[in-house]
């Protein structure tokens, strides 16, 4: 539910901004791949094509893992700003997580673990740049492997094709 951005926005110029899937749903790109924690092995995509949709605001994305994961994001613009923007389901061994708006979490069927709310929302900004530093500070491997970055970008970068196409 990100929200309409005009068409003539510079954020939706792919030779300036790059378009919302290369500037926005990187980000769970790279989320869809830390969680299945494999290779990914396909992706499919989709888009409205209403009149006058602008590109790449409205779609949903596929991608299957090396390991058996699935990935599915919806990516939509023409939401209810009353819902939240950002959701996430979890599930996996016999469960559900259900992250809403990076401020509340509950689970279905995971021992020891039922809700948490936060009082302002957590995208994790603050302790992604605390470990950045620290690993340069201390000289660690990266947080995140180049190959897997450039897998990310390339995913996005078949993503933005097949909606383009």
């Amino acid at each position: 539910n990100a929200g309409e951005i005009a068409a003539d926005h510079w954020t939706q110029d792919p030779a300036i901004g790059g378009g919302r899937i290369i500037g926005e749903c990187c980000h769970f790109v790279d989320l869809m791949r830390f969680l299945a924690g494999a290779k990914s092995r396909s992706v499919q995509a989709m888009k409205m094509t209403e009149a006058g949709a602008s590109l790449g605001d409205k779609l949903v994305f596929n991608i299957a893992f090396d390991n058996g994961s699935i990935a599915t994001v919806h990516y939509l613009a023409n939401g209810n700003k009353a819902f939240p923007k950002e959701r996430l389901e979890v599930f996996a061994a016999g469960g559900v997580i259900q992250l809403d708006n990076y401020r509340s979490m509950k689970s279905y069927g995971w021992p020891g673990f039922k809700q948490m709310h936060l009082a302002s929302q957590d995208k994790g900004n603050q302790a992604c740049v605390k470990a950045f530093v620290q690993s340069i500070e201390q000289g660690e491997e990266a947080l995140i492997p180049f190959a897997e970055l450039v897998e990310v970008t390339e995913i996005c970068f078949q993503i933005d094709q097949l909606i383009r196409s």
